[in-house]
């Protein structure tokens, strides 16, 4: 069973106002009772707050539900299928994503993908290996009209068509290798060919995206890859249990939730998780919980996932750090001087930064921290005095992708660069002297991010994680990553909406093999040009210093030439 964050004297200190005043106005009872003036006083806001807060009731709705999903887990598998592909984006796929990661594909169970890339190449690595007739395809899609996996889904279906004619197989339809996760009506009816499906599974329309992952969204995977349901949501009942304690400094969520809004409101934003590897899987799965639910209205908590561990002097005033620990693991790579994580964080304690510890016991618990996070982000909602439950600017980015895709469909040119300065090229001498004019614009309370619109690899992943702690370690700033678009619905409201404190770095690429959407006048380059173009726009609109390298034809030698240009202009900075 995971520790908790019960035992206060190894926690954070919260102010005592603060935790007297979630005691005397009873917040756990009131979250609990799903009171939606916790957050606000306007009654417009409160009833959409309240059609926000299923999540509160998935754990044990979805325990009636864990018969048939065994059964459907267990029927896939005996039917031949040998792959399942998780199609979303944002808490549609970082759930799926988190359990893979945690649980592998379950030996003889189905193996999971997930595919939330764009770009073409990325498409390519997750499906072309793949015989379309052993792959079941899951559209995984709140709102059934998500953009990214509904060009999924074209691609999907077209393939499978193309094999079935293969095998003169006119039995059989591309639906029958399909499933979806999605709304009710008419998200269901948003998604193509939604009446041709194997299976659909209807969420309660009550649950957010980015808390849906002990609905379907997370249980249709899991089932598939052989994890064992009952003890997954049994973890997750005894962490909502905890979480109904009147006492805030009993309570495992709400008494997280206050050290997050006080230390974010006390100027340490920066939430830095330092995860043994055998769970790291859960830090993105958390960065868009906390990002998208927090940055809003001019504040917000930066998570900070993956960040490689450095010296202590490193790390600004800004930070506060989560240990989250697995017992009998070896623990993270020690930092760059060779110091091992835990002593790192006990310098770093010992020198006035806050940690946070939760040690699991078993890989199972991941559950509980689903529900603990969700409770904890909530709360601090009430702390920074916002909406935790809605993203009022992620839609801007989707804006100006549809209006590049317009001008792609009246036959325009795509403009890359939009309004501002062009892009820089990796290949350009010059490339560290204009860098470092453009570090002189990183505020001394923010955080780095690097927007990588190329498709992930591990050796893409390496290099991101390099140029980060370059940055960290020689201007002392926080460091976030992430690939485009998944962290359009990760990160990209905190981006947008949050403290004014960010610098980007977006990356793009080339694409020497492109890939076409069926039934769309444009291709997956194109496609993911349009969404790093838009997003750039509105960048751009809020005033926020983005810089754009163009990487090339090969992002991984644009990455080191980019690794090489960083190097001089911090040094020479």
């Amino acid at each position: 069973m995971t520790e908790t964050t019960d035992a206060a004297a190894a926690q954070p200190e919260v102010p005592a106002a603060l935790v007297e005043r979630a005691r005397s106005e009873r917040w756990a009872e009131r979250l609990m009772a799903r009171d939606p003036s916790l957050w606000s006083s306007d009654p417009e806001v409160q009833e959409t707050i309240a059609q926000r807060l299923g999540w509160l009731d998935a754990p044990n709705h979805f325990e009636e539900q864990i018969g048939t999903l065994e059964a459907f887990g267990e029927a896939i598998r005996e039917t031949g299928f040998r792959t399942a592909i998780v199609a979303g984006m944002g808490g549609s796929s970082l759930a799926p994503e988190v359990l893979k990661k945690t649980f592998g594909d379950g030996g003889d169970w189905v193996g999971l993908r997930v595919l939330d890339s764009t770009d073409p190449a990325a498409v390519a690595a997750t499906v072309d290996d793949l015989y379309p007739l052993e792959t079941l395809f899951i559209v995984a899609s709140k709102s059934g009209t998500t953009a990214e996996p509904l060009a999924f889904q074209a691609d999907a279906w077209a393939r499978i068509r193309s094999a079935l004619d293969a095998r003169h197989a006119h039995q059989e339809t591309p639906g029958d290798f399909m499933v979806a996760i999605t709304d009710p009506s008419p998200s269901l009816e948003a998604i193509l060919h939604h009446d041709e499906l194997r299976e659909v599974f209807i969420n309660p329309p009550d649950v957010g995206g980015r808390y849906s992952a002990l609905t379907y969204v997370g249980l249709v995977p899991a089932s598939l890859i052989g994890v064992d349901l009952d003890p997954l949501l049994g973890s997750a009942r005894l962490m909502l249990d905890r979480c109904h304690a009147k006492d805030p400094q009993a309570n495992p969520g709400v008494h997280l939730g206050l050290i997050m809004g006080a230390y974010a409101v006390a100027g340490r934003d920066k939430l830095t998780f330092v995860a043994d590897p055998e769970i790291a899987g859960f830090g993105s799965w958390a960065e868009q919980l906390i990002a998208e639910s927090t940055g809003k209205h001019g504040v917000g908590i930066v998570p900070v996932d993956l960040e490689p561990l450095g010296p202590a002097a490193a790390y600004g005033p800004d930070r506060i750090f989560v240990r989250l620990t697995l017992t009998d693991s070896a623990g993270p790579a020690p930092a760059s001087d060779g110091t091992s994580a835990d002593a790192l964080l006990a310098a770093l304690e010992a020198a006035g930064h806050p940690v946070i510890r939760i040690a699991i016991d078993d890989p199972i618990d991941i559950a509980g921290e689903f529900v603990r996070w969700e409770v904890a982000t909530a709360i601090a909602g009430i702390v920074l005095g916002i909406d935790p439950f809605d993203q009022p600017n992620v839609e801007e980015a989707k804006s100006g992708t549809r209006a590049v895709l317009e001008a792609i469909e009246h036959g325009h040119e795509i403009e890359p660069a939009a309004a501002g300065p062009a892009p820089l090229r990796a290949d350009d001498p010059g490339l560290a002297a204009a860098l470092r004019l453009q570090l002189a614009s990183l505020k001394p309370n923010g955080y780095a991010a690097l927007q990588a619109y190329v498709a992930p690899s591990p050796d893409r992943d390496a290099a991101l994680a390099r140029i980060r702690a370059l940055l960290r370690d020689r201007t002392g700033r926080a460091t976030t990553a992430g690939y485009g678009p998944r962290f359009l619905h990760s990160t990209g409201q905190l981006h947008k909406g949050g403290a004014p404190i960010g610098w980007f770095l977006q990356l793009t690429a080339d694409h020497p093999v492109d890939r076409p959407i069926p039934g769309k006048p444009y291709t997956f380059g194109q496609l993911i040009d349009a969404q790093a173009a838009g997003d750039l726009s509105v960048l751009r609109a809020h005033d926020l210093p983005v810089v754009r390298v163009h990487l090339g034809p090969d992002p991984d030698v644009g990455l080191a030439a980019l690794e090489r240009a960083l190097s001089a202009a911090v040094e020479e900075a």
